[in-house]
């Protein structure tokens, strides 16, 4: 016959029990019992799990193809964390050691490292020796044959951008730059002037002498329909871009259709002075100022090259006038239908080119007291 329990049974099975729940919980190997008392009359119970945390896996690699590459770059954020100082991105297309890589590692050497980033792209077919070291050890990028004429310099410039969206989050600008490139001012200077532009920096010209003959490089009206003559622009190969700039060329298939197409005539084939430029108009005109920040001096120029300066040309006069020249500012009176003249404006030229290699002994000499002093 069974007996109902009375309540003081139950009472003494359970203060019989509780010694054996207390050494469960303590012997238990998975977890400990964390008890955190907020008053003596609220107690609340959290378990912490004690198995090892293993290490992140390591980032996979980047593809090495261009439409992977692109088609990954292409999904980055548009816009750098807020909060953030900016960061610029330094873009190096070259085929030779960087002649002013002792200019250029003077000009890096006293800005905190977390203001800026330094990539390469550096044509395998031809030798670097030296190696590149400094600032440039384990900068440069995946790089592949880029050849004058041909859409293999868009090419070029577009897998920097991509290696430089992925790489960092917190890069605002991207300033494309060549190996004939010179600093005008200090890192200070320059980062100023970019961090604190809302605009990107892009030569824009309209109704150039030979824009239809660039237009129509390519066959007449191979073009069509992407591409029209009255959307077709021309400008500087050498810029500097906003990060959502950045994301739309890399992302960009529509107008690429059209601009990687062969030449059929070379004479008039220059695809990286003319995509960049369209593209920005076509999609954004409103968010550049038309003009370059790289000066070049064109005057007396043969075969599309812009003048090479004399070693003995070489000092701080040619600085300070570099300095103090101002920009072409596309269509001077109407820039791009903003709310601002291209006559109002004088942004200071932060780069210059094309600077002999023997002339690098002069301006390291002439770093410190002109070319950094601002």
């Amino acid at each position: 016959m069974l007996i109902s329990p009375t309540p003081l049974s139950l009472i003494c099975a359970i203060i019989l029990c509780m010694p054996l729940a207390v050494v469960f919980t303590v012997t238990s190997p998975a977890t400990i019992s964390v008890h955190i008392s907020k008053s003596p009359t609220n107690i609340h119970h959290r378990k912490l799990n004690l198995t090892p945390l293993s290490s992140p896996p390591p980032p996979a690699p980047l593809p090495l193809d261009d439409v992977s590459l692109l088609r990954i770059a292409a999904r980055v954020n548009s816009r750098p964390p807020r909060f953030k100082k900016p960061k610029i991105a330094f873009m190096f297309l070259t085929t030779t050691p960087l002649p002013f890589a002792p200019l250029w590692e003077e000009f890096f050497r006293h800005a905190p490292k977390s203001l800026y980033r330094i990539y390469v792209h550096a044509d395998p077919r031809f030798p670097y020796e030296p190696p590149f070291s400094g600032v440039f050890a384990g900068r440069v990028v995946h790089s592949k044959p880029a050849q004058r004429f041909t859409p293999t310099l868009i090419s070029a410039t577009r897998r920097l951008l991509a290696h430089a969206l992925l790489d960092d989050r917190t890069t605002s600008m991207f300033a494309l730059l060549t190996p004939s490139c010179v600093p005008l001012h200090s890192f200070n200077f320059t980062y100023r002037t970019l961090a604190g532009s809302k605009r990107s920096f892009i030569e824009i010209l309209e109704n150039e002498v030979g824009a239809y003959d660039r237009w129509a490089a390519r066959g007449a009206d191979a073009m069509l329909p992407q591409v029209s003559l009255d959307e077709f622009r021309i400008g500087s190969q050498f810029w500097v871009l906003k990060r959502k700039h950045a994301r739309l060329v890399v992302g960009d298939q529509r107008l690429w259709s059209k601009f990687k197409l062969p030449c059929e005539r070379w004479d008039t084939c220059y695809p990286e002075e003319n995509y960049f430029p369209t593209l920005l108009h076509m999609r954004d005109p409103g968010g550049c100022v038309p003009a370059t920040l790289t000066h070049v001096d064109w005057t007396g120029s043969f075969d599309g090259h812009p003048v090479t300066y004399n070693a003995s040309d070489v000092g701080p006069d040619l600085i300070w006038y570099l300095r103090e020249a101002r920009p072409r500012y596309g269509d001077e009176f109407n820039v791009n239908a903003t709310e601002w003249s291209g006559s109002e404006r004088h942004d200071p030229f932060l780069f210059a080119r094309k600077f002999p290699p023997e002339a690098v002994g002069t301006l390291m000499s002439m770093a410190s007291d002109v070319i950094f002093r601002d």
